[in-house]
């Protein structure tokens, strides 16, 4: 008689992502040095998300901001939170291709620590609001269990061909 048990997940294993950067590039247009998501950890449909940004001293805007003390953008933070949404967000658009998320408005921005080479950001973000071509977001970015940055974002699917800089729109 074979034994049919099957093996228990050994629960000290690390959990798989649930994107890893390959999965990103296929659905965010960002790339370096402005993709500011390095992995996803959680992704609830049309809920939340929650990813990581290493922040690494070869950021290319270490080198300005500031020389001898560099701190990451607050800016850039919130951009990250924005992609963050981005990505939940355009999991669920089929053309994503044809369209861009680009954001509308920041709201309730709030920089609580910097952010240094070596943190590692894990940006959360919540949809409070969901229509097909639009969406609010409320996203915080934690620094070792401590809130680092948060904002509400919204934004809104566009058409590449529609956008400035595409050769219609010229």
């Amino acid at each position: 008689m074979t034994d049919t048990a099957q093996p228990t997940p050994d629960a000290s294993a690390p959990a798989k992502p649930a994107m890893e950067i390959g999965d990103i590039f296929n659905i965010l247009p960002h790339r370096y040095p402005f993709l500011l998501i390095d992995r996803v950890l959680e992704l609830v449909r049309m809920k939340r998300i929650v990813a990581l940004k290493n922040v690494t001293i070869t950021e290319p805007f270490f080198q300005g901001h500031f020389p001898g003390k560099p701190i990451m953008p607050g800016v850039l933070i919130v951009e990250a939170i924005a992609q963050a949404g981005g990505l939940l967000l355009l999991t669920e658009v089929p053309n994503r291709d044809e369209m861009l998320m680009v954001f509308t408005g920041i709201e309730k921005a709030r920089f609580r620590r910097p952010v240094v080479p070596g943190d590692q950001l894990r940006i959360e973000v919540e949809v409070r609001a969901w229509r097909i071509t639009a969406a609010r977001l409320e996203g915080k970015a934690y620094v070792d269990g401590k809130v680092a940055a948060e904002a509400t974002v919204t934004c809104r699917l566009v058409p590449r061909a529609m956008g400035p800089g595409s050769s219609e729109a010229e």
